[in-house]
């Protein structure tokens, strides 16, 4: 049976149900902390706020924290469930997905220390735009990435992994542009480095998103799309009408 928001919180054990239902709720708990941290820490680099960075760095031992909490939930479910089938595969998406939301919270605190070190060297406006712009939509990613999660969503789940190879492209116009940018000013190389570091973490962030992605295919489906040409899986798992 395939796996739905409705039959997974059905189980002859309701303290089975709750088991599950806790540690989901703990995993999108922590979603929603790791999204803040992403926004405030692109708001950091954007509006040069040194202070705002500061408060990023040091939330990340909460998101480890986290993250440990859960991985001992999941723990405990699999040591006295023993679950199988569709619950197993619950289980094993948190604990990845935890996994990856602690990274997202790592690439977010590098994203602020870069912010506080700009903010101290002056306003930096070249690149600031785009730099905003592509951190909106990796946040809007790794939103989308949860939704999904929750909704046990694969089409949307496929579509946003697929957002990744755009990201990249964006990473990689920043990049070229940043290079141009210190061949003609040399006086900026620290400032453009510093703004370079941020814009690989939002990329590493993308990354991340689209593991989640891979995690909620796993999750329904039950399959590893990891090395797959996700525009090959997708046509793979459409619908088809009679």
């Amino acid at each position: 049976m395939t796996p739905t928001v409705k039959n997974h919180s059905h189980h002859i054990s309701r303290q089975f149900n709750a088991d599950l239902e806790e540690v989901k709720k703990h995993m999108l708990e922590m979603g929603g902390l790791v999204e803040k941290q992403l926004q405030d820490a692109i708001n950091a680099i954007a509006d040069a706020d040194s202070a705002l960075g500061s408060r990023v760095i040091e939330q990340d031992s909460i998101v480890d924290a986290m993250e440990v909490s859960i991985d001992e939930e999941c723990n405990l479910i699999l040591a006295r469930r023993q679950p199988a089938a569709s619950d197993l595969r619950l289980v094993l998406a948190i604990i990845k997905t935890v996994r990856d939301l602690e990274r997202i919270g790592d690439e977010a605190s590098k994203i602020a220390k870069s912010g506080v070190k700009l903010s101290e060297r002056g306003e930096f406006p070249n690149g600031v735009a785009e730099f905003r712009q592509l951190g909106n939509r990796v946040k809007k990613m790794v939103n989308m990435a949860l939704d999904a999660f929750t909704r046990y969503d694969t089409e949307s789940a496929l579509s946003i992994a697929m957002e990744d190879s755009d990201v990249d492209n964006e990473y990689s116009s920043a990049m070229r542009s940043a290079i141009n940018l210190m061949t003609d000013n040399p006086d900026l190389i620290s400032k453009v480095l510093n703004l370079l570091w941020a814009f690989r973490a939002l990329e590493r962030i993308g990354d991340h998103a689209k593991n989640i992605c891979e995690h909620v295919v796993y999750l329904v489906a039950g399959t590893d799309i990891r090395h797959e040409d996700l525009a090959t899986v997708a046509t793979k798992m459409r619908p088809t009408s009679d």
